[in-house]
């Protein structure tokens, strides 16, 4: 199988940066790419697709029962908002071929203008069209793991605009210098192969961002937040494994080709998840003494976060340290949010956010040189251990630079959402203690929601003063009902 393309280019279609890559009527424009290849990146752009119905179900299972379908429609709606948004403007932004800027793209390729089959901005492996439906998977997720920070009591049609304007504000100029060759943190000799800081710093922010502008739910308390278990577990688990079979698409496939280094980025990949959920298990087990589900699906996703900005860079060996290194910082930045007084209660910040960053700063220790050329590409320095010292500081600054524009971003974009009317952020206290499900879809993800919607106002209780058997239609406590 090849590695590259099969047939050189001619030198003015390849340069040409307003061009098709030539008329298909005149000639085979497929005779310059690999189909290994671009049957590789399709698939894993299913793969990464596959990946957000999964963080809408992760959500779903570990926030409240009334509120449960609201999360998975908030994720579903990132898939539509994003892919017109990727059509419209987005791809343009991120990845143009033109643009003179560090910091954001141009509108050369706007409305997907000229993306056909020339060589694209990521690999001239691939061509335009391939690179931007890979990408746009990318740009996809990333507002669907930044809106877990709306659960309980963020109104659904902001939220809706949020997707749009922030994929286009932050998601977008992240992108673009993180991985087009005329970004900033690209010519600084920053490395990120699959989006530390473009997907999971950026989303880890916005959540924090958002839930900090909503303001805490009712009932919140800076101790112990709100003690309620997570709902669903079984939609936990369900998330976790399409998150996993979906990451060897999201880290495999953005070497770009179907070669050796993908193939050890999914070993890098899938070791580092493995690792993660041990660690976490045990580190939940130390004090409870129970094996706790949750917890384990919550260590192998910490490890699969911190794995991705190094997956193409480290060796096997190294990403069993990024596992473990991932969960024990995001088991215990779980707990940040009671120190900052935040209530981000789906931990979007603690996995994503302190994920990122521990694998951007992971990546500029263990980088290697030899991983990197595997596919033949550009040569890097390498990180610590080859040596290179300077990659830490470089790591560090793409890494507070992309959590600082993206938390402060947010707050803008949402501080002025709110001052249009008909766009205020939260829901009211009533709709709030009814849920999310009840007041803004009108739909629920349990048929039985409808018989105890709200603790307060559903409790009988009976002649012995016992309530025990009336709360539920299976008799359940007060705090599981809601």
């Amino acid at each position: 199988m090849s590695s590259g393309p099969v047939t050189e280019w001619p030198e003015d279609w390849a340069t040409d940066a307003a061009s098709n890559g030539g008329n298909p009527l005149e000639i085979d424009l497929n005779q310059y790419y690999s189909n290994g290849d671009i049957g590789w990146i399709l698939t894993c752009s299913a793969l990464v697709l596959l990946m957000i119905p999964g963080v809408g179900f992760f959500y779903s299972g570990l926030a409240r029962r009334k509120s449960a379908l609201a999360l998975i429609l908030l994720s579903l709606m990132s898939v539509g908002i994003v892919g017109f948004q990727w059509f419209f403007w987005g791809y343009s932004l991120a990845f143009s071929h033109s643009s003179s800027s560090a910091f954001i793209g141009d509108l050369s390729n706007f409305g997907l203008m000229k993306v056909l089959a020339q060589p694209s901005v990521g690999s001239s492996k691939l061509p335009d069209i391939v690179f931007c439906l890979y990408q746009g998977m990318f740009a996809a997720i990333t507002p669907a793991l930044a809106i877990g920070g709306v659960a309980d009591r963020g109104r659904m049609l902001p939220a809706y605009v949020f997707i749009f304007v922030w994929a286009t504000i932050v998601y977008d100029p992240i992108a673009f210098w993180t991985w087009n060759p005329n970004g900033w943190s690209f010519i600084m000799g920053g490395l990120d192969f699959a989006g530390g800081t473009p997907v999971h710093i950026s989303s880890g922010a916005a959540a924090l961002a958002y839930a900090l502008m909503l303001g805490k739910r009712t009932g919140y308390t800076k101790n112990h937040g709100l003690p309620y278990r997570p709902h669903n577990v079984t939609h936990v688990v369900l998330g976790t494994v399409f998150l996993w079979v979906g990451w060897f698409g999201f880290n495999g496939g953005s070497a770009l080709a179907a070669n050796n280094r993908a193939a050890m980025a999914l070993i890098c990949t899938h070791l580092a998840a493995c690792t993660g959920g041990l660690t976490w298990i045990l580190l939940d087990y130390r004090l409870e003494r129970k094996w706790s589900t949750v917890g384990f699906c919550s260590g192998a996703i910490a490890g699969l976060v911190a794995i991705t900005p190094g997956a193409g860079y480290v060796t096997p060996w190294a990403a069993f340290i990024f596992g473990v290194v991932g969960g024990i910082a995001c088991n215990f930045a779980t707990k940040l949010k009671f120190v900052i007084g935040v209530d981000e209660g789906l931990d979007v910040f603690a996995e994503h956010g302190v994920g990122g960053i521990v694998g951007n700063l992971l990546t500029g220790i263990f980088a290697t040189d030899w991983m990197a050329a595997l596919d033949g590409g550009p040569l890097i320095a390498g990180g610590w251990i080859d040596g290179h010292w300077v990659q830490l500081g470089y790591q560090l600054a793409d890494s507070v630079a992309g959590f600082s524009y993206s938390f402060v971003m947010t707050c803008v974009i949402l501080f002025l959402m709110n001052l249009i009317p008909g766009l205020s952020l939260r829901v009211s206290a009533e709709d709030e203690d009814l849920g999310l499900d009840d007041t803004q879809l009108g739909e629920f993800a349990y048929d039985y929601v409808e018989i105890t919607r709200s603790v307060s106002s559903e409790l009988v209780t009976n002649s012995t003063g016992s309530n025990a058997d009336h709360n539920s239609l299976k008799g359940e406590s007060p705090e599981k009902i809601v």
